[in-house]
Protein backbone atom coordinates (compact mmCIF):
# COMPACT_ATOMS: atom_id res chain seq x y z
CA UNK A 1 0.00 0.00 0.00
CA UNK A 2 1.40 3.33 -0.94
CA UNK A 3 1.40 6.30 1.96
CA UNK A 4 3.18 8.95 0.18
CA UNK A 5 5.47 9.83 -3.11
CA UNK A 6 7.92 11.29 -4.57
CA UNK A 7 7.48 12.50 -7.99
CA UNK A 8 9.73 14.58 -10.19
CA UNK A 9 9.21 16.08 -13.12
CA UNK A 10 6.23 17.43 -11.63
CA UNK A 11 5.23 20.00 -13.67
CA UNK A 12 5.31 18.11 -16.57
CA UNK A 13 2.45 16.70 -18.20
CA UNK A 14 2.90 13.35 -16.53
CA UNK A 15 4.03 14.35 -13.48
CA UNK A 16 1.07 16.60 -13.50
CA UNK A 17 -1.71 14.00 -13.60
CA UNK A 18 -0.13 11.46 -11.94
CA UNK A 19 0.11 13.71 -8.59
CA UNK A 20 -3.78 14.43 -8.81
CA UNK A 21 -4.40 10.85 -9.33
CA UNK A 22 -2.49 9.98 -6.34
CA UNK A 23 -4.21 13.23 -4.92
CA UNK A 24 -7.64 11.89 -5.62
CA UNK A 25 -6.86 8.47 -3.92
CA UNK A 26 -5.57 9.75 -0.56
CA UNK A 27 -1.78 9.44 -1.08
CA UNK A 28 0.48 12.21 0.35
CA UNK A 29 2.42 13.65 -2.30
CA UNK A 30 5.54 15.00 -3.17
CA UNK A 31 5.99 17.46 -6.13
CA UNK A 32 9.33 17.68 -7.18
CA UNK A 33 10.72 20.36 -10.01
CA UNK A 34 13.54 23.25 -10.89
CA UNK A 35 11.06 26.07 -9.87
CA UNK A 36 9.26 27.10 -7.01
CA UNK A 37 7.20 29.58 -8.78
CA UNK A 38 6.02 26.54 -11.27
CA UNK A 39 5.48 24.21 -8.41
CA UNK A 40 3.17 26.00 -6.93
CA UNK A 41 1.11 27.61 -10.13
CA UNK A 42 0.54 23.62 -10.20
CA UNK A 43 -0.19 23.39 -6.55
CA UNK A 44 -3.26 25.79 -7.42
CA UNK A 45 -4.47 24.44 -10.48
CA UNK A 46 -4.69 21.53 -8.00
CA UNK A 47 -6.56 23.61 -5.28
CA UNK A 48 -3.50 23.61 -2.80
CA UNK A 49 -4.49 20.62 -1.26
CA UNK A 50 -2.96 19.69 2.35
CA UNK A 51 -1.93 16.54 1.37
CA UNK A 52 0.82 18.17 -1.44
CA UNK A 53 4.20 19.17 -0.32
CA UNK A 54 6.60 21.12 -2.75
CA UNK A 55 9.88 20.91 -3.25
CA UNK A 56 12.83 22.35 -5.46
CA UNK A 57 15.58 20.57 -6.64
CA UNK A 58 18.25 19.27 -9.65
CA UNK A 59 16.63 15.77 -10.43
CA UNK A 60 20.32 15.61 -11.57
CA UNK A 61 21.80 15.93 -7.82
CA UNK A 62 21.16 12.39 -6.08
CA UNK A 63 21.42 14.50 -2.76
CA UNK A 64 18.61 16.81 -3.95
CA UNK A 65 16.39 13.96 -4.49
CA UNK A 66 17.38 11.87 -1.76
CA UNK A 67 16.13 15.13 0.51
CA UNK A 68 12.89 15.18 -0.90
CA UNK A 69 12.59 11.48 -1.20
CA UNK A 70 12.78 11.08 2.85
CA UNK A 71 9.98 9.43 4.21
CA UNK A 72 8.33 8.16 0.65
CA UNK A 73 7.30 4.71 -0.25
CA UNK A 74 7.83 5.21 -3.59
CA UNK A 75 9.29 8.00 -6.86
CA UNK A 76 7.91 8.41 -9.55
CA UNK A 77 10.12 9.40 -12.52
CA UNK A 78 8.55 11.64 -14.94
CA UNK A 79 10.96 13.84 -15.89
CA UNK A 80 12.49 14.22 -19.03
CA UNK A 81 15.36 16.14 -21.36
CA UNK A 82 14.73 17.64 -24.76
CA UNK A 83 15.23 15.50 -27.76
CA UNK A 84 18.46 17.50 -28.73
CA UNK A 85 19.96 16.67 -24.79
CA UNK A 86 18.84 13.02 -25.03
CA UNK A 87 21.87 11.22 -25.18
CA UNK A 88 23.98 13.07 -23.17
CA UNK A 89 21.78 14.02 -20.32
CA UNK A 90 18.86 10.83 -19.47
CA UNK A 91 21.63 8.21 -18.01
CA UNK A 92 23.11 10.64 -15.95
CA UNK A 93 19.76 11.67 -14.75
CA UNK A 94 18.62 8.16 -13.93
CA UNK A 95 21.52 7.31 -12.04
CA UNK A 96 20.86 10.52 -10.14
CA UNK A 97 17.89 9.05 -8.81
CA UNK A 98 18.65 5.26 -8.89
CA UNK A 99 21.37 6.57 -6.50
CA UNK A 100 18.54 7.96 -3.88
CA UNK A 101 16.36 4.91 -4.62
CA UNK A 102 18.79 2.34 -3.79
CA UNK A 103 20.16 4.15 -0.74
CA UNK A 104 16.88 4.43 0.76
CA UNK A 105 15.42 1.12 -0.06
CA UNK A 106 12.03 2.30 -1.99
CA UNK A 107 9.97 1.29 -5.19
CA UNK A 108 10.81 3.69 -8.42
CA UNK A 109 8.08 3.84 -11.51
CA UNK A 110 10.29 5.08 -14.46
CA UNK A 111 7.77 6.77 -17.12
CA UNK A 112 9.20 6.11 -20.98
CA UNK A 113 8.05 5.57 -24.06
CA UNK A 114 8.19 3.36 -27.03
CA UNK A 115 11.19 4.36 -28.92
CA UNK A 116 13.40 0.78 -27.38
CA UNK A 117 11.10 -1.19 -29.59
CA UNK A 118 12.05 0.00 -33.18
CA UNK A 119 10.40 -0.68 -36.43
CA UNK A 120 7.55 -3.08 -35.81
CA UNK A 121 7.70 -6.72 -37.22
CA UNK A 122 4.47 -6.81 -38.03
CA UNK A 123 0.79 -5.70 -37.55
CA UNK A 124 0.24 -7.12 -34.34
CA UNK A 125 -0.23 -5.04 -31.20
CA UNK A 126 3.62 -4.97 -29.57
CA UNK A 127 3.10 -6.20 -25.98
CA UNK A 128 6.07 -6.41 -23.34
CA UNK A 129 8.03 -9.38 -24.47
CA UNK A 130 8.21 -8.06 -28.29
CA UNK A 131 12.25 -7.63 -28.79
CA UNK A 132 13.64 -4.44 -28.19
CA UNK A 133 16.03 -3.49 -31.33
CA UNK A 134 16.34 0.08 -31.86
CA UNK A 135 17.83 1.66 -34.96
CA UNK A 136 17.55 5.32 -34.08
CA UNK A 137 19.63 7.15 -31.70
CA UNK A 138 17.07 8.16 -29.29
CA UNK A 139 16.11 4.10 -29.08
CA UNK A 140 19.23 3.12 -28.71
CA UNK A 141 19.65 5.46 -25.16
CA UNK A 142 16.45 4.49 -24.15
CA UNK A 143 17.40 1.06 -24.20
CA UNK A 144 20.77 1.72 -22.86
CA UNK A 145 18.18 3.77 -19.93
CA UNK A 146 16.58 0.46 -19.27
CA UNK A 147 19.34 -1.51 -19.15
CA UNK A 148 20.79 0.45 -16.50
CA UNK A 149 17.61 1.02 -14.67
CA UNK A 150 17.13 -2.94 -13.82
CA UNK A 151 20.73 -3.07 -12.98
CA UNK A 152 21.82 -4.94 -10.27
CA UNK A 153 23.38 -2.34 -8.78
CA UNK A 154 20.28 -0.87 -7.67
CA UNK A 155 19.46 -4.13 -5.48
CA UNK A 156 17.90 -2.48 -2.58
CA UNK A 157 15.03 -0.87 -5.21
CA UNK A 158 12.01 -2.41 -6.18
CA UNK A 159 11.99 -0.67 -10.03
CA UNK A 160 9.26 -1.05 -12.90
CA UNK A 161 9.13 0.68 -16.18
CA UNK A 162 5.70 1.79 -17.59
CA UNK A 163 6.03 2.00 -21.73
CA UNK A 164 3.30 4.91 -23.03
CA UNK A 165 2.73 5.72 -26.84
CA UNK A 166 2.47 9.36 -27.93
CA UNK A 167 -0.15 11.48 -25.57
CA UNK A 168 -2.63 13.89 -24.81
CA UNK A 169 -4.55 15.83 -22.25
CA UNK A 170 -5.41 19.72 -20.89
CA UNK A 171 -1.40 18.59 -19.19
CA UNK A 172 0.66 17.76 -22.28
CA UNK A 173 3.14 19.96 -23.53
CA UNK A 174 5.78 20.10 -26.02
CA UNK A 175 7.38 17.24 -25.08
CA UNK A 176 3.91 15.50 -26.75
CA UNK A 177 4.03 15.55 -30.66
CA UNK A 178 -0.15 16.66 -30.55
CA UNK A 179 0.41 18.82 -27.60
CA UNK A 180 1.41 21.70 -29.61
CA UNK A 181 -0.78 20.78 -32.53
CA UNK A 182 -4.42 21.04 -29.72
CA UNK A 183 -2.69 24.12 -28.29
CA UNK A 184 -2.66 25.97 -31.25
CA UNK A 185 -6.58 24.92 -32.49
CA UNK A 186 -7.44 25.80 -29.15
CA UNK A 187 -5.97 29.74 -29.51
CA UNK A 188 -7.08 29.76 -33.17
CA UNK A 189 -4.35 29.80 -34.77
CA UNK A 190 -2.26 28.01 -38.08
CA UNK A 191 -1.12 24.76 -36.34
CA UNK A 192 1.48 22.29 -37.46
CA UNK A 193 1.17 18.18 -37.24
CA UNK A 194 4.08 16.27 -37.09
CA UNK A 195 4.53 13.16 -39.87
CA UNK A 196 1.22 11.71 -42.04
CA UNK A 197 -1.67 13.22 -41.19
CA UNK A 198 -3.50 9.94 -42.94
CA UNK A 199 -1.73 7.06 -40.94
CA UNK A 200 -3.99 6.18 -37.84
CA UNK A 201 -1.85 6.13 -34.35
CA UNK A 202 -2.20 5.50 -30.95
CA UNK A 203 -2.25 8.17 -28.68
CA UNK A 204 -3.44 7.84 -24.58
CA UNK A 205 -5.71 9.95 -22.76
CA UNK A 206 -3.03 11.20 -20.17
CA UNK A 207 -5.58 11.16 -16.93
CA UNK A 208 -6.19 7.13 -18.11
CA UNK A 209 -2.61 6.70 -18.25
CA UNK A 210 -2.55 8.23 -14.82
CA UNK A 211 -5.06 5.33 -13.41
CA UNK A 212 -3.09 2.53 -14.93
CA UNK A 213 0.21 3.97 -13.90
CA UNK A 214 -0.77 4.33 -9.61
CA UNK A 215 -2.54 1.06 -10.09
CA UNK A 216 0.38 -0.70 -11.49
CA UNK A 217 2.81 1.48 -8.80
CA UNK A 218 0.59 -0.17 -5.89
CA UNK A 219 0.56 -3.55 -6.93
CA UNK A 220 3.93 -5.44 -5.20
CA UNK A 221 4.02 -7.98 -7.55
CA UNK A 222 4.18 -5.87 -10.80
CA UNK A 223 7.78 -4.63 -10.37
CA UNK A 224 10.73 -6.07 -11.83
CA UNK A 225 9.12 -5.63 -15.02
CA UNK A 226 8.24 -3.35 -18.15
CA UNK A 227 4.40 -2.36 -18.60
CA UNK A 228 2.92 -1.16 -21.62
CA UNK A 229 0.02 1.73 -21.30
CA UNK A 230 -1.59 1.57 -24.32
CA UNK A 231 -4.25 3.94 -25.56
CA UNK A 232 -7.69 3.66 -26.41
CA UNK A 233 -7.27 3.09 -30.11
CA UNK A 234 -6.05 4.95 -32.91
CA UNK A 235 -7.05 7.90 -35.13
CA UNK A 236 -5.66 9.47 -37.85
CA UNK A 237 -4.65 13.19 -38.07
CA UNK A 238 -7.28 14.16 -40.11
CA UNK A 239 -9.61 12.69 -37.39
CA UNK A 240 -7.85 14.73 -34.79
CA UNK A 241 -8.16 18.32 -36.23
CA UNK A 242 -11.69 17.44 -37.33
CA UNK A 243 -12.73 17.06 -33.39
CA UNK A 244 -10.55 19.26 -32.13
CA UNK A 245 -11.65 22.15 -34.75
CA UNK A 246 -15.32 21.45 -33.61
CA UNK A 247 -14.54 21.92 -29.50
CA UNK A 248 -12.44 25.26 -30.59
CA UNK A 249 -14.95 26.42 -32.73
CA UNK A 250 -11.90 27.59 -35.06
CA UNK A 251 -10.94 26.35 -38.08
CA UNK A 252 -7.19 27.59 -39.14
CA UNK A 253 -5.14 25.44 -41.62
CA UNK A 254 -3.18 22.41 -40.00
CA UNK A 255 -0.02 21.70 -41.87
CA UNK A 256 1.60 18.31 -41.87
CA UNK A 257 5.58 18.55 -41.36
CA UNK A 258 7.60 15.62 -42.62
CA UNK A 259 11.24 15.71 -42.87
CA UNK A 260 11.78 18.97 -45.02
CA UNK A 261 9.81 21.01 -42.93
CA UNK A 262 11.12 19.20 -39.62
CA UNK A 263 14.87 19.70 -41.26
CA UNK A 264 14.30 23.68 -41.98
CA UNK A 265 12.64 24.66 -38.60
CA UNK A 266 15.28 22.55 -36.65
CA UNK A 267 17.89 25.44 -37.92
CA UNK A 268 16.11 27.55 -35.28
CA UNK A 269 14.50 25.39 -33.28
CA UNK A 270 16.76 21.99 -32.40
CA UNK A 271 14.46 19.71 -31.04
CA UNK A 272 12.63 19.79 -33.97
CA UNK A 273 15.98 18.61 -36.34
CA UNK A 274 16.05 15.95 -33.72
CA UNK A 275 12.16 14.40 -34.60
CA UNK A 276 13.48 13.66 -38.04
CA UNK A 277 14.86 10.44 -36.85
CA UNK A 278 11.41 9.34 -35.18
CA UNK A 279 9.13 10.04 -38.29
CA UNK A 280 8.74 6.50 -39.14
CA UNK A 281 6.93 6.04 -35.95
CA UNK A 282 4.29 8.54 -37.82
CA UNK A 283 4.38 5.70 -41.15
CA UNK A 284 4.41 2.87 -39.39
CA UNK A 285 2.77 3.14 -35.87
CA UNK A 286 3.95 1.12 -32.99
CA UNK A 287 0.54 -0.01 -31.41
CA UNK A 288 0.87 -1.19 -27.89
CA UNK A 289 -0.65 -4.57 -26.59
CA UNK A 290 -2.74 -3.87 -23.52
CA UNK A 291 -3.30 -7.56 -22.56
CA UNK A 292 -1.06 -8.04 -19.26
CA UNK A 293 -2.37 -5.08 -17.93
CA UNK A 294 -6.00 -6.34 -18.36
CA UNK A 295 -4.92 -9.97 -17.12
CA UNK A 296 -3.03 -8.49 -13.51
CA UNK A 297 -5.26 -4.97 -13.23
CA UNK A 298 -8.62 -5.30 -14.94
CA UNK A 299 -10.22 -3.44 -17.98
CA UNK A 300 -8.09 -0.52 -19.44
CA UNK A 301 -9.16 2.97 -18.77
CA UNK A 302 -10.22 4.65 -22.63
CA UNK A 303 -11.73 7.46 -22.52
CA UNK A 304 -12.88 8.12 -26.45
CA UNK A 305 -11.31 10.76 -28.63
CA UNK A 306 -14.25 12.68 -29.34
CA UNK A 307 -14.66 13.33 -25.41
CA UNK A 308 -10.86 13.10 -24.96
CA UNK A 309 -10.05 15.65 -27.30
CA UNK A 310 -13.02 18.01 -26.15
CA UNK A 311 -11.88 17.95 -22.52
CA UNK A 312 -8.34 18.74 -23.74
CA UNK A 313 -9.28 21.77 -25.98
CA UNK A 314 -11.79 23.15 -23.87
CA UNK A 315 -9.14 23.31 -20.94
CA UNK A 316 -6.88 24.69 -23.17
CA UNK A 317 -8.91 27.34 -24.05
CA UNK A 318 -10.08 28.38 -20.78
CA UNK A 319 -6.10 28.17 -19.38
CA UNK A 320 -5.67 31.17 -22.34
CA UNK A 321 -8.70 33.03 -21.61
CA UNK A 322 -7.63 33.05 -17.86
CA UNK A 323 -3.95 34.91 -19.03
CA UNK A 324 -5.40 37.39 -21.71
Amino acid sequence: MLTKALVLGATGGTGTVIIAELLKRGIETVAFGRSIPKLEKLATKLGNPAALKLMAGDVFNSKDILSAAQDVDIIFHSASVPYNEMSTRLLPMGEAVMEAANTLGIKVVAVDGIYPYGRRQNDKPIDEEYPKNPHTKKGKVKLEFEQMFFSQRWSKAQRLIVRLPDYYGPTANEASYLGSTLESIAAGKTAVFIGNMTVAREYVYLPDAAVMIVELASRDGAYGQNWNIPGASTISGRDIVRRAQAASGFKKPVISLGKVGLSLLGVFVPVMKEIVEMLYLTKEPVVLSGGKYERVVGPIPATPFEQGITETVQALMSRQSKAE
